[in-house]
């Protein structure tokens, strides 16, 4: 049924092959310029979007986009645009004792696939990386943003028009679940999937793709903090991490805590009774807040609270014995995302480094930055979580494999 799109996204590769990296950040940089031109037409599709979601659905926030939104991911365009590209970059390079000349050279994947939930954002990520790295891409989104993703695309393809390139390199499949079905098993036609969404998402296109795919995995983001952690430090990253924006996976999840630093708890996590934050507290955590902390939004937790991707101004807090502790609850709860660590003992930071099993480990430092963009990389694909190929914010380098350049004179093999 959908075939036709795949077909065409196939062919269409084949021209980025040839663009000059001058016409590709021109065309970035009109990007740039023409989300900003459009702002009120995409606040209008955003809108038509937001109508049909609940305002408490924590995917409602991540699909609303503002002014101010719109201007940040011109800004990430225009960004990519300044970068260079990939392709084409020299990773190895020998001369065996034939006399053989072996390259490893850097290329494009070829066409990306993404499926995404109510993400209307990574439709202009997807697609300004993809361009930069060589690579076309097909987008899957969500019913929930299928109005926003439409006049985005429709704005990337006026500007690839413009620029006299085939509007096929960037496909957008219409939102229904058989485009999805289809996606994952175009062998033929796409080289590699990344789904972006909730866990649910990620594991069943892990599940059901026929395809390679490369997991962006759901946050669930913990932070330790350690007999030796500093408290204002602690103050100012926690509350970061869990109120900057509470519905990217990024966010906080569950603090750890040293049973020696309880009776810092209350001042550790103070202002986050400002933010409404609803804490689900251990029994030793429960016991020294109450009272201290409003009972309103104070509650004892229960096993589902731990290992649980909130999205929302909902803490979890684990109160350990020791630091051996912090790291069996961190190895059974993560989703190897982002964790970090509140500490000043050099000792148990190298442990927590070298010893946590994440994309993204901090020290001292919200894991709010966990980002493409906050990495340097323009921006993100996604976040991946595995271990093959890409792990944590994927950005250009991501996006490409390699090939081996062989040049000789005449030589052959022995038999």
């Amino acid at each position: 049924m959908y075939e036709s799109y795949f077909q065409k996204v196939k062919e269409a590769s084949r021209g980025l092959l040839r663009l000059r990296d001058e016409q590709v950040s021109s065309i970035l940089k009109s990007l740039a310029k023409e989300l900003c031109l459009a702002k009120d037409s995409i606040i209008d599709a955003n809108k038509i979007d937001l109508e049909r979601m609940s305002v408490e659905d924590p995917k409602y926030d991540r699909l609303k986009l503002t002014k101010e939104r719109i201007e940040a991911i011109a800004d990430d365009v225009e960004n990519v645009a300044t970068l260079p590209c990939p392709v084409g970059e020299v990773l190895e390079k020998k001369t065996l004792s034939n006399g053989l000349e072996l390259e490893k050279r850097r290329v494009a994947l070829g066409v990306v696939g993404v499926i995404y939930e109510a993400r209307p954002n990574v439709t202009i990520d997807v697609f300004s990386l993809c361009l930069r790295s060589g690579n076309a891409c097909v987008l899957k989104g969500g019913s929930d943003a299928e109005n926003s993703n439409a006049v985005l695309v429709d704005i990337i393809r006026n500007v690839l028009e413009k620029h006299q390139v085939s509007v096929d390199v960037v496909q957008l499949l219409p939102a229904d679940r058989k485009a999805t079905d289809e996606l994952m098993n175009a062998v033929a036609y796409v080289d590699v999937l990344i789904p972006r969404g909730s866990q649910g998402l990620i594991n069943a296109v892990r599940d059901n793709a026929k395809l390679p795919v490369i997991e962006t995995g759901a946050g669930i983001v913990h932070t330790y903090f350690d007999v030796s952690g500093d408290l204002d430090i602690g103050q100012q990253v926690v509350l970061n991490a869990k109120t900057r924006r509470v519905s990217v996976c990024n966010a906080l999840d569950c603090l750890v805590l040293h049973q020696s630093r309880l009776s810092d708890l209350p001042v550790l996590i103070h202002a986050m009774a400002k933010e409404h934050v609803e804490v689900f507290a251990d029994d030793k955590a429960y016991q020294k807040l109450k009272g201290l902390y409003p009972d309103e939004l104070l509650h004892q937790a229960t096993a589902e609270d731990f290992g649980t991707e909130f999205l929302s101004l909902k803490l979890s807090i684990k109160t350990v014995e020791d630091f051996e502790s912090a790291l069996n609850h961190i190895y059974q709860y993560s989703s190897k995302h982002s964790e970090a660590i509140i500490a000043e003992d050099a000792a148990v930071i190298e442990r927590y480094l070298n010893e946590v099993d994440a994309a993204a480990v901090y020290v001292n430092a919200s894991t709010a930055f966990t980002d493409g963009a906050q990495f340097g990389l323009g921006a993100e694909i996604g976040i991946s979580t595995q271990k093959l190929h890409a792990r944590g914010p994927m950005g250009l380098r991501e996006l490409t494999s390699y090939k081996w350049i062989i040049k000789g004179q005449g030589q052959v093999r022995p038999a």
